[in-house]
């Protein structure tokens, strides 16, 4: 005889029109010794044992066992019209096995009762199976047959789903199939765990690179085609098991108000202490050992079992197997104080590379208990292992939610000892100690490979912002965010471990700011850039300068305050103060100086990169934060079990980006005042030099040249590797020191010729040009800064009467030192009056 399970909670329209018939679902089949054809209704009255007992069994596991099928195997259907032919399938009528009953009280109860028709029917049940004295015999069936029944719903349902998968696609292959489901787990802010599918502008294929740190493959990656699949048949199977709860709950407190009205019945003690593991329970012996503790038991370990399969870990119990265990501490008394989890596995960890059989998986424990036969999830699941914990997480938690909101008060302490306790466990002991060691071997690869901080960029490409289109961030750090965003996905997925989980992701981005501060260290370590940076009046002139406005973070947030100068005079007069510093260094040796050209391109690399690290940092950090605080809002908090964790810290977080940023800063501080000392070091000849020219040259001088060809080569070297405001920020300065230089030299000069003057003025023509082919430079404030040197040593051309009179209308355009430095200097076929100093001193502002 078939047994049909009705869906709990399931709408059930059809009453309405046919109202004497239950609408079913098969989902499971029991096979029956009685060949009786008796209707149920006919085999109820006659006091039938067997189906009282057994057909109340299967009813308990998914809803209500009436099938409708009359003395012939036929379904007993109304057709809903009556003589005339007129519909009646409006008309609310009862159901036949409840019109054409005995009226007494319990009948009219049921008649005038709102409850859901399989409540109805179950409640009638469970008082026919009292008025027939069957109660412990039903519950001893119950028991016998309720883990093998669920067993085989869980089997059945991975079935089915993996045939479904399998037909959805022919010829493709498991994982892709498994791939096609359409499912997308954990749909929140953190969208960049894919590989980067194009080839880089470099040439450059990084998938490869990131494969090889990561200790999963993306299918298995938090939002992989595995991580769904796996979620996806839980929530299935789950939902299932609450579906039968309902039904456990309602058919549990009935036997158990039932049972204590009357004595019990002829169950033999030794089945029931069998099945109960406590034979001194009067009330599970009235109940043939069937309580809703052990029929959640039973469940909840079913759903470990399985668990334990898709997690590749092989449970194996202390003492006894799980069917045995579980039936024991069902009865055990709920008690108030915390208790360790109802079922207490060791794992063992199988190759998540080996295939296992669909069906007819066994194997033994330790003791040499048969292990219950496998459920077949690796004919749906393209691979198994220990990360599937992140996908088993959530439906856990949210199973056990709906659970607690269905156990009576009295139970309620089975929510602490429940599955969410096991996989708690699981992933506290087993899942993160495991994924710490993987993600940091994986980090040390990152960060300790030859390649992981050797810049790399095709010379000819420009500068793109973005990784996918050629953003030449330093291997190294590119997979560090790539592992910190996989983590974070992890802790996404299980928002109370999160904190642990963020923990680690900040021990490794320390360990590579480290890295990062370490390969910094090497470029500029004894030269004399790296020592002015950290200089206070170097530091506050750099700080004060609008350049320092591209800068990444903290001086930025200082330019947004108030403490940058905007006016040109206001900045003239910055970098005059910056052009003194420097000058007073003189002489510059060139040991000071970082002559190699791969340290500077190191050095705008790494800022460049970490600057990519911090923007990221800062990203999924907040997405994180975000995600995780949307969870506490979804599901909904019950009063007894797990703490939810506060959101990730975003704190913690933003400081290591304050970090990074930092050191971005102080790269590209350096690549400024390494070009500053460049240019003091090229041009400090100039001061020692006799312009004594005996014709007009062609060409800039030698040391010009110099400066121009380290100017020009290191903007081609640095540009694929910088953003065009940065190199702005790096090249700015060199215009400013250059012409204070040239300025300031003429008053260390002794003789200077007309030819010399006409040298002088070529050199800033040949600078003006070089700069102004810096594409992110402002070539209007070069030209007018190289255009003020110009126009001041063309004052030496003039007599000094003329040069008197100009001073008088341009009082104001250089400083009165300056002026006077113009009649310092010996010019071949000048005169100068004795009182022409005191005549320009009267000229002059005081």
């Amino acid at each position: 005889m078939l047994i049909f399970i009705i869906p709990v909670n399931i709408a059930t329209p059809s009453m309405d029109e046919k109202d004497d018939v239950i609408p079913t679902t098969t989902v499971a089949a029991f096979s029956m010794n009685n060949s009786q054809s008796l209707s149920r209704r006919t085999r109820l009255q006659k006091g039938d044992s067997h189906v009282g007992a057994s057909g109340f069994a299967s009813s308990v596991d998914g809803g209500s066992s009436y099938d409708g099928h009359d003395d012939d195997g036929t379904l007993d259907i109304q057709d809903g019209a009556d003589n005339n032919g007129k519909d009646m399938k409006n008309i609310p009528r009862l159901p036949t096995w409840l019109s054409e009953s005995t009226p007494d009280e319990f009948v009219e109860t049921m008649r005038k009762s709102e409850s859901l028709p399989h409540v109805k029917y179950l409640q009638t049940m469970v008082e026919c199976l009292c008025m027939l004295g069957k109660v412990a015999a039903a519950g001893a069936i119950i028991c016998q047959r309720l883990r093998p029944t669920i067993h085989e719903i869980i089997t059945s349902k991975i079935k089915a789903q993996a045939d479904y998968v399998n037909s959805s696609r022919p010829g493709v292959g498991q994982a892709a199939r498994t791939a096609t489901t359409g499912l997308h787990y954990v749909k929140g802010q953190l969208q960049s765990y894919q590989l980067p599918k194009q080839k880089q502008k470099n040439g450059t294929l990084l998938a490869g690179t990131l494969l090889a740190v990561s200790p999963v493959s993306p299918v298995m990656a938090p939002m992989g085609a595995a991580q769904s699949a796996a979620k996806e048949l839980l929530d299935s199977i789950l939902d299932a098991i609450v579906r039968i709860f309902d039904n456990h709950v309602v058919v549990g407190e009935l036997l158990e108000s039932k049972s204590s009205q009357q004595a019990p019945m002829n169950t033999p003690k030794s089945m029931v202490a069998e099945i109960s593991g406590n034979p001194d329970s009067e009330a599970s012996r009235d109940t043939g050992g069937y309580t809703i503790g052990f029929s959640m038991t039973v469940l909840q370990s079913e759903c470990q079992q399985l668990i334990c399969e898709i997690l590749r870990a092989t449970p194996e119990a202390a003492s006894a197997d799980a069917a045995v265990q579980t039936a024991r501490l069902a009865n055990k008394t709920p008690s108030k104080e915390k208790r360790e989890d109802g079922l207490t596995f060791a794992f063992r960890f199988t190759d998540a590379t080996l295939s296992v059989p669909s069906q007819g998986l066994q194997g033994r424990n330790r003791k040499g208990q048969n292990v219950q036969e496998g459920y077949g999830s690796a004919s749906l699941l393209p691979e198994q292992g220990i990360y599937l914990a992140a996908s088993v997480y959530r439906p856990v938690l949210q199973f056990t939610d709906k659970i607690a909101l269905m156990l009576p008060e009295k139970y309620s302490q089975l929510g602490n000892d429940g599955l969410l306790a096991f996989v708690e466990n699981f992933v506290k002991d087993h899942f993160l100690p495991t994924m710490f060691v993987d993600y940091r071997k994986g980090v040390q690869q990152a960060i300790s490979s030859p390649a992981a901080f050797r810049p790399r960029a095709n010379p000819a490409a420009a500068y793109s912002p973005s990784v996918s289109k050629g953003r030449p961030v330093l291997q190294g750090l590119l997979t560090i965010d790539f592992l910190a965003k996989e983590v974070l996905g992890w802790a996404q997925a299980m928002p109370k471990f999160s904190g642990d989980l963020v923990k680690h992701v900040q021990t490794f981005l320390e360990r590579t700011y480290e890295r990062c501060r370490a390969s910094y260290t090497e470029a500029v370590l004894e030269k004399q850039s790296y020592m002015l940076i950290g200089r206070h009046d170097i530091d506050n002139l750099m700080r004060r300068h609008p350049a320092s406005a591209c800068l990444p973070t903290s001086l930025a947030q200082a330019n947004a305050d108030g403490h940058v100068t905007g006016t040109d005079a206001e900045t003239d007069g910055i970098e005059l103060e910056m052009s003194e510093l420097l000058m007073k260094l003189r002489p510059i040796k060139q040991e000071s100086l970082i002559r190699d050209n791969n340290k500077l391109i190191l050095l705008a690399s790494l800022s460049d990169s970490l600057e990519y690290i911090a923007e990221s940092i800062e990203r999924f950090g907040n997405a994180s934060g975000k995600a995780s605080d949307q969870v506490e809002n979804d599901v909904k908090p019950t009063p007894f079990h797990h703490k939810r964790s506060s959101s990730l810290p975003p704190k913690d977080l933003a400081s290591f980006a304050e970090d990074y940023r930092k050191l971005a800063i102080d790269c590209l501080k350096v690549l400024r005042v390494e070009m500053q000392l460049e240019t003091v070091f090229d041009m400090q000849v100039m001061a020692t030099r006799e312009y004594l020219e005996d014709q007009d040259a062609e060409e800039p001088d030698d040391y010009v040249i110099s400066l121009i060809t380290q100017i020009t080569r290191r903007d081609e070297v640095i540009a694929p590797f910088i953003a065009p405001q940065k190199r702005n920020y790096v090249f700015g300065g060199i215009c400013g020191v250059a012409s204070h230089a040239s300025i300031k030299a003429l008053a260390e000069m002794k003789r200077i010729n007309l030819f010399g003057v006409q040298q002088i003025c070529r050199n800033t023509i040949a600078l003006e040009q070089a700069l102004s082919a810096i594409p992110s430079i402002n070539s209007e404030s070069v030209q007018t800064k190289l255009d003020h040197v110009r126009t001041y040593y063309e004052l030496l051309n003039m007599p000094v009467e003329a040069l008197l009179a100009f001073i008088t209308e341009h009082d104001r355009l250089f400083t009165p030192i300056e002026y006077y430095n113009l009649l310092k200097v010996q010019v071949p076929g000048r005169e100068v009056p004795d009182d022409a100093k005191a005549r320009m001193a009267d000229i002059l502002p005081i």
